[in-house]
């Protein structure tokens, strides 16, 4: 068979059920393998940056790795920033492109560009198929490391001139990773921990949600009863009114969680990637930890454990918690869990006050959302805001790109949200900054038939650079700019577009385009312009 029909056929044995992406002449062989496919569906992009977010979007959501597919030197490039969101969010993808031949590599040649060293940086493994005859082993490995923890993105180049090559090969077999437990005396070893602890706090992080282990965490933090507090992408790992809930800590400024961690004699801290927040940032006093992760801890001087349960989450809360270990029940000096809902805006009365900002915005959203709405957040100003206010009903159903926080997200993460999640209603929001840099893939959403809302914030200002330039310098240099009619162009895309005079119109029109399971809304929230 030709190489690329066994590529497909490999892809089809992982369960690949999309490829985003835009061909180019280097893929035609891969795309007239991919049209037989029975399985496979092809979504043509309108940039392969969106094709790469909705790859991590689709795989965060279906914890199987989503794939993306570009052509050789600007085709390939144009995935680096979504792919490099994927592997610092860790979320499972695997890109695809195509390359020069290998005979036209040695010397300067038109388009091409050493793509594997460029990805290297960006990805867990970054590979080039130099035998055609590899393509099943090749397959089969990068899915295995893509998906593994920590899950990640993985690069596969595939030569022209390999691309057409007959050859004999058939999928290598999809076999489960082996999960992990740690061994009883580590346990026991960290029940004597908080055992001679006296105020013990549970820090919770994006791996919890990964692996789905949020139960067994949730018995464990029952048997406790001390408080907890999560990084921004772990958010609803507690219902907002759980008595232990102290939110969400990891602010640049003004975090309010931060005295909680310094009256702490003991951090709990359950699957948390540092790549949220250094523990310098948070830790400065050095208190002890107890690591709860799938991996093995990394070294900072601002991490000190004092003891590490490593192995799959679910396993090892299993184990955990069939050990009887004393609750260690406190409360944080102050009225300290009022003060955070009160200084994080959460309970925002939508009668006293009709003004469209962002807090009275994402109170209208929690009031409508549903636990199977999924929350797509750009990033921005607003990323700060919905980490501090919005409060999902269920935990892995807000997504939050936190890791390389890239703008642009939102729109084309819609779209990955809504392909795993056809049955979940999806709400993207986004900066008119961040909208922009995507709004093509509107195109693409519309053409797919998919339904999903966009609430565009629309003040014409780089919002958080703006208030970072003026406590710095003073000033706004380059921050602001000019928009589009956002109402007109949505329109030009054959979808809705609405602009709500106040706070009660905003509600009835988000209400109103839930409840449409046919249709792609824009909503134009034009907020207060800073003077």
């Amino acid at each position: 068979m030709k190489a690329t029909d066994l590529l497909v056929q490999c892809l089809e044995n992982e369960g690949v059920e999309y490829i985003f992406g835009i061909m180019g002449s280097e893929t035609l062989d891969l795309m007239d393998s991919l049209s037989k496919s029975k399985q496979i569906q092809f979504i043509n992009v309108r940039h392969e940056q969106g094709a790469a977010f909705m790859a991590d979007i689709y795989g965060r959501l279906t914890k199987k790795a989503g794939v993306c597919l570009a052509t050789l030197g600007p085709g390939a490039t144009n995935l680096l920033t979504g792919i490099s969101s994927a592997n610092l969010d860790h979320s499972p993808v695997v890109a695809i492109t195509g390359q020069a031949g290998l005979e036209r590599q040695y010397f300067e040649s038109h388009q091409y560009l050493d793509i594997v060293k460029i990805f290297e940086p960006a990805t867990k493994w970054s590979v080039q198929i130099k035998d055609s005859q590899t393509i099943s082993t090749i397959i089969r490995k990068a899915f295995r490391i893509a998906q593994m923890e920590k899950p990640g993105a993985v690069l596969i180049e595939l030569p022209e001139n390999l691309a057409p090559q007959m050859i004999p090969g058939q999928p290598l077999p999809v076999t489960p990773i082996p999960k992990t437990t740690p061994t009883s005396q580590s346990i026991e070893d960290a029940i004597t921990i908080i055992g001679q602890s006296q105020k013990p706090l549970v820090m919770v992080g994006n791996g919890i949600i990964r692996q789905e282990a949020e139960a067994g965490l949730l018995t464990f933090i029952e048997n406790l009863k001390s408080p907890v507090i999560h990084s921004f992408m772990a958010k609803g790992v507690l219902p907002k009114n759980h008595p232990l809930n102290y939110f969400t800590f990891g602010f640049n400024m003004k975090d309010e969680v931060l005295p909680l961690i310094e009256e702490s004699d003991l951090l709990i801290v359950v699957g948390f990637d540092f790549v949220e927040k250094l523990p310098k940032d948070w830790n400065k006093k050095k208190c002890p930890i107890i690591h709860i992760d799938p991996l093995p801890a990394e070294m900072d001087e601002h991490y000190p454990v004092r003891r590490e349960l490593v192995g799959d989450l679910n396993e090892l809360f299993q184990a955990l918690n069939k050990w009887e270990f004393p609750s260690k029940p406190w409360v944080p000096s102050g009225n300290l869990q009022e003060q955070i809902r009160t200084v994080y805006k959460m309970d925002v009365n939508l009668n006293e006050n009709l003004s469209l900002t962002i807090e009275n915005v994402l109170s209208v959203m929690e009031k409508l959302s549903t636990e199977q709405t999924i929350i797509i957040s750009d990033v921005g100003s607003h990323k700060v805001s919905i980490a501090r206010t919005y409060q999902p009903k269920q935990a892995g159903r807000l997504i939050i790109s936190n890791g390389l926080a890239s703008m642009g997200i939102a729109v084309p993460g819609s779209i990955g949200a809504k392909l795993a999640c056809p049955d979940a209603p999806v709400i993207c929001i986004t900066g008119d900054g961040g909208a922009l840099m995507n709004i093509s893939e509107l195109e693409t959403a519309k053409r797919l038939g998919l339904s999903f809302i966009i609430i565009l914030l629309n003040d014409s200002t780089l919002k958080l650079e703006k208030q970072m330039m003026q406590q710095k310098f003073a000033n706004s240099y380059g921050t602001s700019f000019e928009n589009p009619d956002f109402v007109q162009l949505a329109e030009s895309f054959g979808i809705n577009g609405v602009r709500p005079k106040d706070l009660h119109e905003f509600e009835q029109v988000l209400d109103g385009a839930l409840n449409k399971t046919n249709s792609l809304t824009l909503i134009d929230v034009q907020t207060e312009m800073d003077v």
